[in-house]
């Protein structure tokens, strides 16, 4: 069946990309080399990695860049990088996310940053994109911190639908090289696709249908405000020099500005 919702050609966009993803003396110098590229930064908070040293100096590589700067939150899983799906209350979810989101507020005050947003990491991302009660529970505690602030999460109902409930701002995050499903839920059990030609062609996809490919062949409808990108890859920093001659990133609140009409004649 055709689907009948109109898709407009998409004309703002964030890209971003996470630092601090090193902790003591294991370090990831390269994550660095996205941040000429992006348009806002997700620094980790010390949970799944980070520590005060690599933030502090994520946090003025970045104000240096001057690009938007978040909270990078997980589960308090630093052996297992965050990606180890925990059950929580809704008391210890507060608690675990007012916990690091405060601690980049402080960082970011001393050293005069303003903090944009906030961006869940590994399982909690994945948590948050399925468990309604969860994402909301995220969200309330995220709102205590700040009710300006921004909570990235995947494209979909959830993460929209649980902003909408707690009145919170969220933008929806999509992935170039993973493989969604029908639902725009992330396909964990295949392989994702790396591949630079891949990658970009689904950006212009995105771009001018607002559409994405899933597993069934098929396109699904897509609300979309920013895209992550890793530096885990070894074409990483080619997909994004590509991305940016496609379309040039910016924040997420300056998107909102613009499309607002502000900054017209």
């Amino acid at each position: 069946m055709q689907n009948t919702i109109e898709r407009k050609q998409l004309k703002y966009i964030d890209f971003n990309c996470d630092l601090a993803q090193s902790f003591g003396i294991y370090k990831n110098n390269a994550e660095f080399d996205l941040l000429d590229y992006v348009s806002s930064v997700n620094i980790s908070t010390g949970f799944h990695a980070g520590d005060p040293i690599t933030i502090k100096n994520a946090l003025l590589k970045a104000k240096d860049n001057n690009v938007a700067v978040g909270a990078h939150i997980g589960f308090d899983d630093i052996q297992g990088f965050g990606y180890r799906e925990m059950q929580l209350s809704e008391e210890e979810t507060e608690a675990l996310v007012v916990y690091q989101v405060g601690a980049i507020i402080s960082f970011a005050k001393a050293y005069g940053v303003e903090i944009d947003h906030v961006r869940p990491h590994g399982a909690m991302y994945e948590l948050m994109a399925k468990d309604f009660t969860f994402a909301c529970n995220v969200a309330k505690a995220v709102k205590k911190c700040s009710k300006w602030l921004i909570l990235y999460g995947a494209a979909g109902d959830i993460t929209k639908k649980a902003g909408e409930y707690v009145g919170i701002s969220t933008a929806s995050e999509l992935f170039l090289n993973k493989i969604y499903n029908a639902d725009l839920t992330l396909n964990s059990e295949k392989e994702e696709n790396n591949d630079t030609d891949f990658a970009i062609n689904r950006l212009r996809k995105i771009i001018s249908t607002s559409s994405i490919d899933n597993d069934l062949n098929g396109t699904t409808p897509v609300e979309v405000d920013t895209i992550h990108f890793s530096n885990k890859y070894v074409n990483s920093i080619e997909i994004i020099k590509s991305a940016i001659e496609i379309i040039e990133p910016s924040p997420i609140n300056y998107n909102k500005a613009k499309l607002a009409g502000w900054g017209e004649e």
